[in-house]
This record gives structure tokens, sequence and C-alpha cells, in this order.
């Protein structure tokens, strides 16, 4: 019981990480996709503003999970971090260089050096959900055996199920962001530039709906595990995630912004859950379960008290930063155009 729960606390982290922290990473997909310096000056200062104040939170609920799989998980954690390191190490130059890029580029004055971090903060937001992706679909073919270092370093997370995931978190972040800058620039009263981002998340929408199907072919062949479990136990959560993705397609028809965002949300949290469910008891596909990888009671105890008292400190503060940022500021057109203030 108390493994189970460390299990799904640790599976909501993850979900929060997804729903959240992978709108970054697709917000800096669509800087990398806006344009020249000119046609792509609005885009980019309406992804600036998006997730400027958050962006380094959202690395919250990484941490979070990676600490609670070691506290509560360690052979688990032993056996992802020895095998696949090299994947994981890439997210982690990704996640630093892109958070580097992005704090330098809003700090410099010249045109070539807003370039260059631009791109260095485009093309690590890229290739960091691809990374993670290609972890996750390791963990989910089972190519991860327990042990240190006991799986192939390389064909771990180079296979078709690993590249099927990569491609999936990469059109889900993108999605996810398109969705969501939808609604701050409606908030910012600028339906032009919401409009570009609606048609950007319905055509990440569909792309990651036809990859998801193709996938099908892929999972069957390379994943029969999670292929049973996706088409059995968790078809369910499947289907849901169908409904809330076509739900959150016609909202976005409909400029129904606001309300097309915990649609999209759904969607990937539930796709997650799905894995899960396909999934469980396994931990390592083929070789260790939830039982067998969990510490013992007086750690998961402690870890679950622990996590508790975070909560009612974290929450709160994570909902006032969010729910800060999310009000309405003046465009800096309207801010310029004010009459300077006399003294």
């Amino acid at each position: 019981m108390l493994a189970d729960t460390a299990l799904a606390v640790m599976w909501v982290g993850l979900t929060c990480y997804a729903v959240f922290g992978g709108a970054d990473f697709g917000a800096g997909v669509w800087d990398l996709l806006a344009g020249g310096t000119r046609r792509g000056q609005a885009q980019r200062h309406l992804i600036e503003h998006s997730i400027g104040p958050i962006w380094e939170a959202n690395h919250v609920w990484l941490i979070f999970v990676i600490v609670l799989l070691w506290s509560a998980f360690s052979p688990v954690f032993a056996a992802v971090m020895s095998t696949l390191y090299l994947p994981l190490t890439l997210a982690a130059l990704g996640i630093i260089a892109r958070g580097a890029a992005f704090a330098f580029r809003k700090a410099s004055t010249e045109l070539w050096q807003q370039r260059l971090f631009g791109a260095c903060f485009a093309l690590s937001s890229l290739i960091t959900p691809f990374f993670l992706g290609t972890v996750a679909g390791g963990v989910a073919s089972g190519r991860v055996p327990p042990g240190l270092a006991e799986g192939n370093i390389i064909t771990s997370w180079l296979n078709p199920t690993s590249l099927l995931g990569g491609i999936l978190a990469v059109l889900t972040c993108a999605h996810l962001a398109a969705v969501y800058l939808c609604a701050d620039a409606a908030r910012e009263e600028d339906t032009a530039l919401a409009s570009v981002f609606a048609r950007r998340a319905t055509i990440s929408g569909l792309a990651s709906g036809a990859v998801a199907c193709a996938g099908i072919a892929v999972l069957h062949a390379d994943a029969p595990q999670l292929f049973y479990g996706l088409t059995h136990r968790a078809l369910p959560l499947v289907i849901l995630s169908a409904i809330a993705g076509l739900t959150g397609l016609a909202l976005l028809n409909r400029r129904r912004y606001v309300l097309a965002r915990p649609a999209a949300a759904l969607a990937v949290a539930a796709i997650l859950w799905a894995w899960g469910a396909a999934q469980y008891p396994a931990m390592l596909v083929g070789s260790t379960t939830v039982g067998q990888a969990a510490s013992g009671s007086s750690v998961l105890s402690a870890c679950l008290v622990v996590l508790a008292v975070g909560a009612v400190l974290l929450t709160p503060s994570l909902w006032l930063l969010y729910a800060t940022f999310q009000r309405h500021a003046p465009a800096a057109s309207e801010a310029h155009s004010r009459p300077p203030a006399s003294h």
C-alpha cells in the first residue's frame, strides 16, 4: 500500500512536469519556428512574457520525481540511471543550456548575441524533450534490466519505441505550448497572434494524433507487453486522452482558448497514466515489480510524510506564482505610447 501510494505520488509529479514543464519546452520549439528577427518578434515577445516568470520553477517537478525515485525505488533508479545515462546526460545538458541561453538572450543588447542565445534556447528546447521521451521509451519497452549498467547503453534508447516516445514528446510539448499561448495572446487582446498559435496548436495536435496512431504498429512489433496493456487495462485512459484531445481542438476552432487549456492538459495526462496503468505492477518490464523495488516501510512512510509537509508549502506558492503572472499586462506598444510621467 505504501509503495503504491509513493508510486502514485511520483506519477502525479511526472504528470505536472509534462503538463507545465512540457509547455515550456514547446514554447522554445515555437521560438525556433517563429521566423526572422522582424517577423518573429511579436511571437518571441509573447513567449518570453509567458514563460519568463515560471520556466525555472517548473523544473521543481523533475527534481521531485528523481528524488522520490531514488528514495522510494532505489533499484529502479540505479538501473535507469546507469543504463540510460547517455540520453539522460544529453537531456540534462539541454536543460542547462536552455536556461542559460534564455537568461542571456534577455540580457543581451547586440543583435548577434540575441540570435546566438536564441538559437541555443530554441534547439535545446527541441532536443531535451526528445531525449526524455527516448528514456521513457526505453523503460516502457523493457530494455532496462535490473542491476548497474546491465542494459545496452545504445540500443536501450535508440530503438523504435524510444524514437516514437521522443517524437511524441516533442509534438505534445509543442501542442501544449501553442494552446497555452493562444490564451495568453487573447488575454493581451492580440487576436492575430492568438489565431497564429491556434493554427499551430491544431496542426501539432493533429500531428500528435497521427504519430500516436502510427505508433500502434510500432508498439505491437517492438513493445508487445506495453501494447497489450494499452489495448486492455489502460484502454479507457487511451480513449479519454483521444476524446480530450479532440475536444481541445474543437474548442480552439471556436476560439474558446481558456477552456482548451485543461482539455489539452488532460489529453497529455491521460496518456501518461495510460502508460503507467499498462505497465503496472512492473517498474522494469519483465523483471522488477513495484513491491520488489520499493524501499522499506519506514523509508516510504518518512518520504510520504515529508512530501505531505512539502506540498502544504509548495502548492500554494506555485498557485500564487501562476495566478500572478496570468493577469493581464499592458502590451509593450501600449506602454511605449503612454506619455511620460511628470516630475
